[in-house]
């Protein structure tokens, strides 16, 4: 006799199995895998070559899009690998069934299988999110308390750690280069670099004003404070691709001891950099680098990439979402609120995302509300 239970779940594998199927054939046409192959192909040649590495720049270029598409093409075909596996093993669980007996360690397995396959299948689509010409740089990331005071300033420093979290659970690195303390507590500003594949897609959806609602560990009174941080991200540009021409005469260049919170988030030197673009009155600072040469070549990259950015801005209607109005760093102006007291809610108010585990967003699980945005940007674009 027909277990039904068992052919309730072969039934709902197999449903979901098509569905991943329609799904992969979809990322096959987005992810454009067809002319990914046809341009390995002629990456690989050139890779042949025994003369690339004369030109330098042209050889880092081609080696890091041949090994980026190598690991697309490579992850596509797994996936399709273990479609067919999970066919198969589906067609084994059918044949038991047939034959009157369910195999539950083979329910089981395709049961684990797919659920496996959904979750590689939906990072996959995210990728598609990222469609932009800078999405898959390294990010600079900047925060500045707002309106909040010492609540503002520890929010800030709060919200440095979150990122630096976020990071880290994926495989990011995250270099500091700037970081002011408050006058009490926290951080006046932080500016930081998060390096890794699409890091600039991921962190452009958080860009604007964060506030944080809670019962304030400097009231005496302990009192409900609400405070205010702001965050601005800027693609970082690779060394030989600078888009602008920078006059030395242009540049104000100031040396200052660096002063990080007892000394958590930079080296303690007196060679930290303050470079003020005159035309622009844009300031960039470095201060974790070993030396002051360092400091200034850190701080140029930013100023270069911040300008770069300003002259796209102008020069591209397209790439108007890199800035935007992100409105004052005080009421009214968040995109997200994470309240922690009367009650315990993260809400995001572009998409209306939010979660209940506060602890869990601060701690750096903030993908569901990245990609939330993301997917709001391309449905408005």
């Amino acid at each position: 006799m027909a277990d039904p239970k068992a052919e309730n779940a072969l039934r709902e594998a197999l449903g979901t199995l098509e569905d991943l199927e329609t799904r992969w054939a979809a990322a096959r046409e987005y992810l454009k895998i067809d002319a990914g192959r046809a341009r390995h192909v002629i990456l690989s040649e050139y890779v042949a070559d025994p003369n690339l590495w004369d030109d330098q720049d042209r050889a880092r270029e081609v080696t890091t899009e041949l090994g980026r598409l190598t690991n697309d093409l490579e992850q596509f075909d797994e996936l399709r690998a273990s479609l067919d596996d999970s066919l198969v093993l589906a067609e084994f669980s059918r044949e038991s069934l047939s034959a009157g007996e369910a195999d539950w360690s083979l329910l089981n397995e395709l049961s684990a299988t797919v659920t496996s396959l959904e979750t590689s299948i939906a990072a996959l689509e995210v990728q598609s999110l990222f469609s932009g010409p800078y999405d898959p740089n390294d990010a600079i990331v900047e925060l500045h308390a707002g309106a909040g005071g010492t609540d503002a300033q520890d929010w800030t420093e709060m919200l440095l750690r979150m990122y630096s979290r976020w990071a880290e659970r994926r495989g990011f690195d995250v270099e500091i280069d700037e970081a002011t303390e408050g006058q009490e507590a926290g951080l006046l500003s932080a500016t930081f670099i998060v390096k890794g594949r699409f890091a600039y897609g991921w962190l452009s959806a958080e860009r604007g004003v964060h506030r944080l609602v809670r019962i304030s560990p400097f009231d005496s009174q302990a009192r409900r404070q609400t405070s205010f941080a702001s965050l601005d991200v800027t693609p970082l540009l690779d060394d030989d691709a600078a888009e602008v021409e920078i006059d030395e005469k242009d540049l104000r260049i100031d040396t200052y001891r660096s002063s990080g919170a007892g000394g958590q988030h930079v080296n303690k030197t007196d060679s930290a950099i303050r470079i003020t673009h005159l035309p622009t009155n844009i300031v960039v600072s470095c201060q974790n680098e070993r030396s002051q040469h360092q400091n200034r070549a850190r701080a140029m990259q930013i100023l270069e990439a911040k300008l770069a950015e300003r002259a796209r801005l102008e020069r591209q209607a397209e790439m108007n979402a890199l800035g935007g109005d992100r409105g004052d760093n005080a009421w009214g102006s968040q995109i997200r609120s994470y309240v922690q007291a009367p009650y315990q809610l993260v809400k995001d108010h572009r998409t209306d995302h939010e979660t209940g585990n506060v602890d869990a967003v601060l701690d750096g699980d903030l993908d569901d509300f990245m990609e939330a945005e993301l997917r709001r940007q391309r449905f408005h674009s």
